[in-house]
């Protein structure tokens, strides 16, 4: 049996319990492209092990396991951790087994076969719903930029930068994982659409307006300024880098290079 690996503390943890090679392969290498950090687990009883061994905050869960009917790991699971997003996947499609998985303790229930797009869509729906509850977060400052997230609102030296939507949205990505690589997938699917399959040019033209308004900002205020840096990783997507400090007068301007 495959050791379950650990799960990166920075993404948001994800256990999938699926006895299938070929759906579980392909569930895993899905989510870690769209930045989860998934723990693949076959049987109930390892999930169990696994879930005690370390936190987690998405269970998705197919019910036809060798060891255990999967109804029982959902009992299990949301009487130990009630604020586990539980996401039922399985083949059963007749109603009175939906209802009967609901009534275990799962928020969704997805039926085989899905798409990856379908199932990513449903975790951030849940997820959005869930940080609306969640508390007001403080403004997130780097260098001299300061990024209120809730309020939407992009400040250097106490001076507001008119962002277009867009670009507010693609900082509020990056700064909300600051320092990771984050793929052109995640951004087209949390900025634009999680069903996105067109062209991601205007990705690349979003990103060539934040990187020039956040340069005429700095070159603006009229004294030096430490702003963080958007790093391309080609072929991938890009990376916002914490200014050094202490910083020189050009350390901290964004990068102006291709997008």
């Amino acid at each position: 049996m495959r050791t379950p690996s650990v799960p990166d503390p920075r993404r948001l943890r994800v256990l999938l319990v699926e006895d299938d090679d070929t759906i579980g392969r392909h569930l895993e290498s899905g989510l870690r492209g769209h930045d989860y950090a998934p723990t693949w687990c076959r049987t109930g009883a390892s999930a169990l092990a696994e879930a005690a061994r370390a936190p987690y905050e998405v269970l998705l869960l197919d019910l036809g396991l060798p060891d255990m009917d999967g109804l029982d790991v959902a009992r299990h699971m949301r009487d130990r951790l009630p604020d586990l997003l539980i996401v039922v996947l399985t083949a059963r499609t007749d109603d009175i087994d939906i209802i009967a998985g609901l009534d275990a303790g799962a928020d969704d229930y997805l039926t085989k076969p899905f798409s990856i797009s379908v199932l990513l869509a449903r975790l951030r729906a849940h997820l959005r719903r869930h940080a609306m509850a969640a508390p007001a977060r403080e403004p997130v400052r780097l260098g001299d930029l300061v990024v209120d997230l809730p309020a939407r609102r992009c400040t250097l030296h106490d001076v507001e930068i008119p962002l277009r939507a867009k670009e507010f949205d693609v900082l509020s990505v990056l700064t909300e994982r600051v320092g990771e690589a984050v793929s052109r997938e995640t951004l087209m699917a949390e900025v634009w659409d999680e069903n996105w399959f067109g062209s991601t040019k205007t990705l690349d033209v979003t990103m060539v307006g934040l990187r020039r308004r956040l340069a005429e900002a700095a070159e603006a205020g009229g004294r030096p300024a430490r702003l963080p840096e958007i790093t391309t990783i080609r072929g991938h997507g890009y990376r916002l880098e914490r200014p050094s400090d202490p910083a020189g007068p050009e350390e901290g301007h964004p990068r102006k290079g291709a997008p």
